[in-house]
């Protein structure tokens, strides 16, 4: 019995401080010599070893059907050389599935960052160049012990697909 899985689509918005603050913080540039304060990512990483290295990702499209929290840690994800990129999110939670309804996606400029709170979920990065790379900030071990998926596909007969 084959089951039909329905394409939703989910439209990019501009990301901004204020509403990306259910998920976590844009950093943006700020003056050399600032003091730390709230603007400033707000990490946690006392779980275990920090992992800071560049991940390099091939063109990716705008479709998902998996999307994913990591409960031990905060996460920051910037591309490099300018690329604008997409990214889904719900909020977090401490359940095994996300609030549909309150998944969004945002559009993501080159000259920032994001900081993801602990247990955000989030689906991405997508793209529509051949390749960028990320900075990505976590645990050494997040992919390893801190990796919970959820199947959209599978548990809801949906796929996602970002669209401008």
């Amino acid at each position: 019995m084959s089951t039909t899985i329905t394409l939703k689509q989910l439209p990019a918005i501009e990301i901004t401080s204020d509403n990306f603050k259910p998920y976590g913080q844009l950093i943006i540039p700020s003056k050399d010599g600032k003091i730390y304060d709230e603007t400033d990512a707000q990490l946690n990483l006392a779980n275990g070893i920090p992992r800071f290295y560049i991940m390099h990702l091939k063109k990716r499209g705008r479709q998902f059907n998996h999307i994913t929290r990591h409960g031990q840690c905060t996460q920051c994800l910037g591309s490099l050389e300018g690329k604008e990129w997409l990214m889904a999110f719900a909020p977090p939670e401490n359940k095994n599935y996300p609030d549909i309804m309150q998944l969004k996606a945002f559009k993501i400029p080159g000259n920032c960052f994001i900081k993801l709170e602990v247990g955000t979920w989030h689906a991405g990065p997508h793209f529509d160049h051949d390749f960028v790379d990320f900075y990505n900030l976590e645990l050494s071990d997040t992919n390893v012990i801190d990796h919970f998926t959820y199947n959209f596909n599978e548990q809801d007969h949906l796929r996602f697909e970002i669209v401008l």
